[in-house]
């Protein structure tokens, strides 16, 4: 391990004479398992191929039929879940954690739970109560393992806004939001002190109904903003579709005034920005300005985006404007756009300012890596790099190694929890698992060397 180490530092640290490129050439993976190596290259592989993700849910109840579910849980254990999963206990994630740490890298904590507009049982205020309760453990695990030996920083968890709020409640605020005369009943500032007093907030666009659905949704992400708050848990808040980013961001935002503020030394909630959306730029260096003007802190995890497809889908059958960028190459272009805005506001404004770098892609983490150094920002300062459990190891053991603050994100919970999970985010993300040919290809190089004996 010693060895493969300075191996791979030699290949990827960055010189103290200023900054060399990262090589991303699979030197990394000298520090795994040839068994791990194996099931890496497998999964991406199935993941690849369309008809298994296309008809994952169906194909997952026919081999439990045919196998019965010992079996078929043990298959799903072996491969797609150990790939892509920390595990159900507590015991089993800090295991994982453990494991990823002795690598150089650190927990990103995500519960996979999310509403199911067609389930009636996963649309009432017992299962947004019950998934309080779940981030609520999320928080404590994340907390609970700063005490695990390893590289030390911000402790992360995602939040998932739509397993605390209804997604139907979103896309009635998104409506009135967009309305002139909204400014006020649906200020950030009246929001947050809305959650701060528990006051009696009305909303007039909204039915009884629908205002108490409000009040206990804010309760509930105030709840969730102040145990993250006294855990010193930072919590990065997921973007979903179009038609809910306008609800979802001004709760975020309420949260920010509240606990982004100078007084609390944030910033402790981070809202999310995805380059696919021809507007992102826009939106990014004005709420980076009004959190500046206003004194607030400021947190953005910075991602390509995993809806496209079916945004593109969605607008087409309703006749609506595509808000997407038009190409990989638009989104990859507007992806280097945000990335130099957010990377010369952190290195004005400090730990005041911090960024995830979310990314697959070599040429954007290059580019971070470069304008980190050109700009004076310290490798494990107000940066830092995410990338999913189980995918682009080449690039997070090469950051991971060279010093920078590098985060997988790792779901966990029960195969009945976990498994429609990742086969949703797997539909959601058809064009990176397609994309990840250079991956499995360091792979199948290393199998080879190893198995052919050659150094």
């Amino acid at each position: 391990m010693l060895q493969a180490c300075r191996v791979l530092c030699s290949r990827a640290g960055p010189s103290t004479r200023g900054w060399q490129p990262l090589n991303f050439d699979g030197g990394a993976f000298h520090l795994k398992g040839t068994g791990e190596l194996a099931r890496a290259l497998l999964v991406l592989r199935l993941c690849a191929w369309p008809p298994l993700v296309t008809h994952g849910l169906a194909l997952q109840a026919w081999s439990q039929r045919l196998l019965g579910s010992r079996l078929s849980g043990a298959l799903l254990r072996a491969s797609i879940y150990g790939q892509f999963v920390a595990g159900e206990t507590a015991e089993e994630v800090r295991g994982c954690v453990q494991q990823l740490q002795t690598l150089g890298l650190r927990p990103l904590l995500a519960v996979p739970t999310e509403e199911e507009p067609d389930s009636a049982a996963k649309t009432s205020e017992a299962w947004y109560e019950g998934n309080l309760h779940a981030m609520l453990r999320c928080v404590d695990l994340s907390r609970g393992l700063l005490e695990t030996p390893g590289p030390s920083g911000n402790i992360l968890m995602q939040l998932k806004l739509t397993a605390l709020i209804s997604t139907q409640l979103c896309k009635a605020l998104t409506s009135w939001v967009r309305e002139p005369r909204a400014s006020y009943e649906l200020s950030p500032e009246r929001l947050a002190e809305a959650m701060d007093s528990r006051q009696d907030l009305q909303v007039s666009c909204l039915s009884a109904e629908q205002n108490r659905q409000l009040r206990a949704s804010l309760s509930r992400l105030h709840r969730v903003a102040q145990h993250a708050r006294a855990q010193d848990v930072k919590l990065l808040v997921d973007a979903e579709y179009t038609s809910l980013n306008p609800a979802l961001s001004l709760l975020v935002a309420a949260l920010a005034v509240r606990w982004n503020c100078p007084s609390e030394a944030g910033p402790w909630v981070w809202n999310t920005y995805q380059a696919y959306l021809k507007d992102t730029h826009e939106r990014l260096k004005r709420d980076a300005e009004a959190a500046d003007r206003a004194g607030l802190a400021f947190g953005v995890k910075l991602v390509r985006g995993a809806y496209l497809d079916k945004e593109r889908k969605v607008a087409q059958l309703q006749g609506t404007e595509d808000l997407t960028q038009p190409d990989y190459e638009a989104t990859s272009r507007s992806y280097s756009r945000c990335l130099e805005l957010m990377l010369s506001h952190v290195s004005r404004r400090g730990p005041k300012c911090q960024l995830m770098v979310a990314s697959h892609n070599e040429e954007s983490v290059r580019q971070a890596t470069k304008r980190m150094s050109e700009l004076g920002i310290p490798l494990d300062g107000p940066v830092c790099f995410g990338q999913l459990l189980g995918m682009c190891d080449h690039i997070s053991l090469a950051l991971g190694h060279a010093g920078y603050a590098v985060y997988k994100s790792i779901p966990y919970g029960s195969l009945e929890q976990v498994i429609p999970y990742l086969i949703r985010r797997a539909q959601e993300n058809r064009s990176v698992l397609q994309g990840a040919r250079r991956e499995q290809e360091l792979l199948s190089q290393e199998l080879r060397r190893r198995l052919l004996g050659r150094r």
